[in-house]
């Protein structure tokens, strides 16, 4: 199988981001495949060896540096190049900044900081410190505290992988009260640096590019809604920054709720954005508890907004330098174990010995919390910085936060006892079904007498299981023979489910199919939902690879979105691949996802001889036991996608969601509208 994101038909739009994970390979040698080996060694020589330079391993791996050529790192070059401005405000040199989508697809990111340097590099001398910042990787300002106390730019890669995946950049600079611009393609300078003339009453560096359908796609297009979005989250980040948003009004399609041009300023800073989050919802208290401290030797800074929302699941999202961090880091843990020991310490002071049981996922359950942190040379992991690693930021924020927990706490003791009370029977629930799952696994599977026909693993710990949803007893009947028992569990479900979206609690109960899965998996609904009692490592959505395939694996999705969202986000759900066709040539076999890969298989030659045979299976249980095994079940040879979510900015995901499974068909519709343009590889 080869190693690249897959898409299966159907599950595409939703906005959910899906990563391939291979779990092995098993090789088989013969004496022809020593000849070759033998051959390939010969021919690998030091003339095999490639020295890439400049901005070239940009341009051959944008993965390494963005993340993918995906819609995700296509924003994710606007962000880059908006984080530099916000470094400028941060900084206290900028305190506007103007984002702008133009009708040709490029970005402009405006501000009015200090301009990036225009005077000849010492070490370059014929070349600008400008054209050396946007050509050479690992060029800036930013690592030593010389021009940025806390920057989100550390890596100095930033600005110059936007040039080198832009077929198209210009940079202007007004500094000195002069302007100079200078224009680049693909990561290189296609004009001198030029000295445009005096500009008295601009100060500050535009930077605006047009992303390249060579790495990209044909069809590259930002998204609106979403660059819009960006813009006004890092106005919450920043009270001292006013964002100006702009874009050509026929990008906007009709029904598109994004305006043409807004404005962002927020004084109350992640207050502000935590209740524009909760859009509405009830929580304990009149106002979140927030607040901003400075760290000690002029370190940085933690500012956070927190409150609880009974009922839903937890809302949290941590910055850094305003770059999110989607994977929490040592800043999020610092946050949590102040709010975690505070809690536990108001419990002491009153009385209440329950709350010595808390932890920090009881803490954190139903919390709705936002986090920035400002420090000094933070360590993140990978480019694309989704997780702190600063090892010092965790006693940072803590320190900081812990005596601001006290202080909140025991100035509102009406307040405080709700919200011990509301921990603790979390804390009590959680010890509750841990005792109750304390018992052998063979025990518990005797208990459940399933009528949905599961085929559990004789396993008797989680760590490496399986659980396989098939549809329909045919496929049942063929994964059950094709699985390894030590570990592989199997749950036919007859059909499409109930799609949950806006169906009642009572209509949940009801449905059979539910009720078993959820009696398989071990785990509660929404709020009640236990992570450490799910029974199985791994659970394997493995649904047929066509349209109704496709719909029974999203509204499987929806379900574990909507009930079950920790399964997704601690990493337990997977959709299984499997094959479209087979191909025989002589004795020689090879299967292919989809008629891309068939096409691609013909057109090499599969080494057998004689006429190539390509049949289609028209679904799993149409395949041998032996296939079924080989293909999409043997850790050794399959392919499994892990599923997870792809936050933004807090309830895009829902809003999505919703539009697409929701009970209001125009929504649908409306979508369908907006981003026809976008389909392609329909199965019909």
């Amino acid at each position: 199988m080869s190693d690249q994101i897959l898409r299966p038909t159907g599950l595409a739009c939703f906005n959910w981001r899906i990563e391939q994970t291979r779990f092995g390979t098993t090789e088989h040698m013969s004496a022809s495949d020593l000849f070759t080996q033998s051959a390939a060694e010969n021919a690998y020589s030091a003339a095999t060896i490639e020295v890439l330079e400049g901005l070239e391993p940009v341009r051959r791996r944008p993965g390494m540096y963005v993340g993918g050529t995906d819609e995700r790192a296509l924003h994710h070059l606007v962000a880059e190049v908006i984080d530099n401005a916000m470094d400028e405000a941060v900084a206290g040199h900028a305190n506007r900044i103007e984002v702008e989508l133009h009708s040709d697809g490029s970005v402009a990111v405006t501000d009015n900081g200090r301009g990036i340097p225009v005077d000849p590099h010492p070490r370059f001398p014929k070349k600008s410190a400008l054209e050396v910042i946007m050509t050479t990787l690992h060029s800036g300002g930013k690592f030593s505290d010389k021009a940025y106390q806390t920057s989100g730019g550390l890596h100095g890669v930033g600005v110059s992988v936007v040039n080198a995946l832009a077929d198209y950049m210009r940079v202007e600079v007004a500094r000195g009260k002069q302007l100079w611009a200078q224009e680049f393609s693909r990561g290189q300078p296609v004009t001198k640096l030029e000295n445009l003339g005096q500009t008295p009453n601009r100060r500050g560096t535009m930077v605006r590019f047009r992303p390249d359908s060579q790495i990209f796609g044909s069809r590259v297009a930002f998204r609106p809604a979403r660059l819009h979005k960006m813009a006004r989250s890092k106005a919450y980040l920043f009270r001292g920054v006013e964002i100006r948003w702009r874009c050509a009004p026929e990008l906007l399609a009709e029904g598109d709720e994004t305006p043409a041009e807004d404005t962002f300023h927020f004084p109350g800073g992640l207050e502000d954005f935590l209740l524009h989050a909760l859009d509405g919802h009830e929580f304990f208290g009149e106002r979140p508890f927030a607040g901003r401290v400075d760290f000690s030797s002029n370190k940085g800074s933690v500012e956070w907004a927190l409150t609880w929302t009974p009922g839903r699941d937890a809302l949290i999202s941590s910055y850094c330098n305003t770059i999110p961090t989607p994977q929490g880091g040592t800043h999020e843990a610092g946050f949590w174990s102040a709010v975690t020991r505070g809690l536990r310490a108001h419990g002491e002071r009153v009385g209440n010995r329950r709350a010595a049981n808390i932890t920090r996922d009881d803490v954190m359950g139903t919390a709705a919390a936002m986090i920035s942190v400002f420090i000094r040379e933070p360590e993140f992991v990978g480019q694309t910085k989704d997780r702190l690693a600063t090892t010092e930021a965790q006693k940072l924020v803590e320190n900081a936060v812990r005596d601001r927990v006290d202080h909140w706490l025991a100035g509102d003791p009406k307040l405080a006892s709700a919200i011990l009370d509301y921990v603790v029977e979390r804390a009590e629930e959680r010890m509750r079904r841990r005792a109750e799952k304390e018992t052998e696994r063979k025990t518990a599977t005797r208990k459940l007498r399933l009528p949905g026909k599961l085929a559990d693993c004789s396993a008797a710990t989680k760590e490496g299981s399986e659980i396989f949803l098939v549809e329909g007893d045919s496929a049942g009947g063929s994964a059950k023979q094709a699985r390894d028992r030590k570990f592989q569990a199997v749950l036919p479900l007859r059909g499409k489910i109930l799609n949950v979206l806006g169906a009642s609690g009572s209509k949940l109960g009801q449905n059979q199919e539910l009720t078993d899965l959820c009696q398989a998996l071990g785990t509660g609904l929404g709020a009640k939902y236990a992570g450490e009692d799910l029974r199985y490592d791994r659970v394997i959505i493995m649904t047929d690879a066509d349209v109704d395939g496709a719909h029974i694996a999203s509204l499987l999705m929806t379900f574990f979105f909507a009930h079950m969202r920790p399964l997704i986000e601690a990493g337990h759900l997977y959709l299984a691949v499997p094959p479209l066709y087979r191909l025989t040539q002589g004795a020689v076999s090879a299967w292919a996802r989809d008629e891309a890969e068939k096409e691609r298989l013909l057109a090499e030659g599969l080494g057998g001889k004689g006429k190539v045979e390509v049949s289609r299976f028209k679904g799993l249980g149409e395949m041998m036991p032996k296939q079924l095994r080989e293909t999409t079940m043997d850790p050794a040879t399959r392919t499994l996608i892990r599923v997870s979510l792809a936050e933004d900015e807090p309830g895009e995901t829902d809003s999505l969601v919703e539009r697409l499974m929701g009970k209001k068909a125009e929504l649908r519709f409306r979508y369908i509208q907006e981003n026809a343009r976008f389909a392609e590889d329909l199965d019909l």
